[in-house]
């Protein structure tokens, strides 16, 4: 099989052959034991006043300059790049010199990843590097690497396309380092919540991601088959009924990090693979959850970035305690200049026309007053805030408003305006479960994809007797968009989903 190389990719592989035929392994399979980082030895050799003398590190050449017996070159491993001073006539003393010249000179390239041992010290012009005297080839790299150019603090050809960059994801952590920081503080923002729930005496647990019935959320799913059992399963939308049937179950207090799935559109705030954090909480309602997320997320904040403003885009928003609260009546009332609190179905579908909300006859009164909510008041709320008291057709598993009849106890937190958590008073009445379920089977009937179904295993448990909970679901995705100005979700997602090519 032939293959069309590119002019560098076949002078890659000619280099390949070439330092094979020098009897040196391109791929070796022996240990190379690194005792030393670049990080480590900039932050260290003058601060610290360590000497560095036998130091053995690892990385990629992203730069190179041959000056006749010396030459330089840039290293770059997992904590940043660091110089490399070469000297011919002091490489590799009990090996043949001429032979890792030859390899350096003409057969690396960048983007080739070597091992170095050596001493560092500190340049004519100021440059912490390293002395380099022994050099080992670790992987020979066949495809170039874009090369961004810096020059008096402008960047030239920078691998900026989003397209590129999410579909070559490692080129990208290669050559833009900042895009490292990001899911460097992604996975920092996920342990400070796990320690945050677990140091609580909440219990991190795992539920089914194939289910046979879809529940937990208003979503369309997956589908896949079972062979075996030749039954048809889905990728969950959500974990909320598993967890709440170990909260039937005895545990008092559960959470699980869950990758959730949804059939559904993409853009900068949706992708079909999805991070959410769930946790249930028995003997407690929506507000003691408000106060806890308040807290949460205020911990996450001063834990990533040491104060609770951070800058999102053009916004500062502000994490401190407490947040502002306000039911979903009031919101619309104050952005949108109208109460919709006494409309029934058909009232809410003429006022969503005048409002300039895309609505359909398929639309029930939940999802109008969604809809509403979305289009005129959801995107003008900024800073942290609680959304709070929903009409009870939005919200099939939560618990009916103690005080405010047709409301339940349910809210979302709105940031930057989008969604960042969503949590209620659970429902633990399985008569009036049964019947909100049957209410969403209707709405399906009518075409509403999102509907419900009914999950006659999750009412069973229930029927033992469920304790009154707190339950609550936050993205992890936006949370962490939020957390490191992020604009878009495949920012914060390693291998986000992408169209096919054409």
């Amino acid at each position: 099989m032939t293959t069309d190389y590119s002019e560098q990719e076949q002078v890659r592989r000619n280099s390949l052959e070439e330092i094979k035929k020098l009897g040196i392994e391109p791929y070796p399979a022996e240990l190379f034991e690194v005792n030393v980082t670049a990080k480590d030895i900039l932050n260290n050799y003058e601060k610290r006043k360590l000497d560095y003398k036998n130091i053995n590190i690892a990385g990629r050449i992203m730069s190179r300059r041959v000056m006749g017996n010396a030459s330089f070159a840039e290293l770059m491993d997992a904590s940043g790049k660091i110089q490399l001073y070469i000297k011919r006539d002091e490489i590799c003393p009990d090996e043949d010199k001429s032979l890792y010249n030859q390899v350096f000179k003409k057969h690396l390239d960048i983007g080739d990843i070597i091992g170095v041992s050596g001493y560092v010290f500190k340049t004519k012009v100021g440059e912490i590097s390293i002395h380099v005297s022994k050099l080992k080839v670790l992987c020979k790299s066949l495809r170039p690497l874009p090369i961004v150019k810096e020059k008096e603090g402008e960047v030239y050809d920078a691998f900026t396309d989003p397209e590129q960059r999410y579909r070559q994801r490692s080129i990208d952590l290669i050559v833009n380092p900042g895009v490292k920081d990001v899911f460097i503080q992604r996975s920092k923002l996920i342990s400070a919540v796990r320690k945050f729930l677990s140091d609580k005496g909440y219990l991190e647990v795992e539920t089914p991601i194939l289910q046979p019935i879809y529940g937990g959320a208003a979503a369309r799913p997956f589908k896949t088959h079972h062979n075996a059992l030749d039954v048809p399963l889905y990728l969950r939308i959500a974990n909320e009924l598993y967890l709440k049937r170990l909260v039937i179950g005895g545990f008092e207090g559960v959470f699980e990090f869950a990758k959730d799935f949804r059939n559904e559109g993409m853009d900068r705030f949706h992708n079909p693979e999805f991070t959410q954090m769930e946790l249930y909480v028995a003997y407690k309602d929506y507000n003691w959850m408000m106060d806890l997320v308040e807290e949460m997320v205020e911990s996450v904040a001063l834990k990533l970035h040491g104060n609770t403003k951070i800058l999102v885009g053009e916004h500062k928003i502000d994490f401190k305690r407490p947040w502002k609260r306000l039911t979903m009546f009031e919101a619309i009332k104050k952005f949108a200049g109208v109460d919709i609190s006494n409309m029934d179905e058909k009232e809410l579908f003429v006022k969503a026309k005048e409002l300039g909300v895309s609505v359909d006859d398929k639309m029930g009164k939940g999802k109008l007053i969604d809809e509403i909510f979305g289009e005129t008041a959801e995107h003008q709320i900024i800073q942290p805030t609680f959304i709070t008291d929903y009409p009870v057709e939005m919200s099939p598993l939560a618990k009916k408003h103690r005080e405010k009849e047709g409301l339940v106890e349910r809210f979302e937190a709105i940031c930057n305006g989008k969604e960042l958590c969503n949590a209620f008073s659970e429902l633990n009445d399985p008569i009036d479960q049964r019947r909100r379920f049957e209410d969403q089977l209707e709405l399906g009937k009518k075409g509403d994809e999102e509907a419900m179904v009914l999950d006659e295993a999750f009412l069973q448990a229930m029927e033992y007797g469920m304790p009154p909970t707190a339950g609550l679901g936050i993205g992890i995705d936006r949370l962490v968009m939020i957390m490191t100005n992020s604009r878009s979700i495949q920012d914060v997602i390693f291998f986000p989903q992408m169209r096919p090519k054409v």
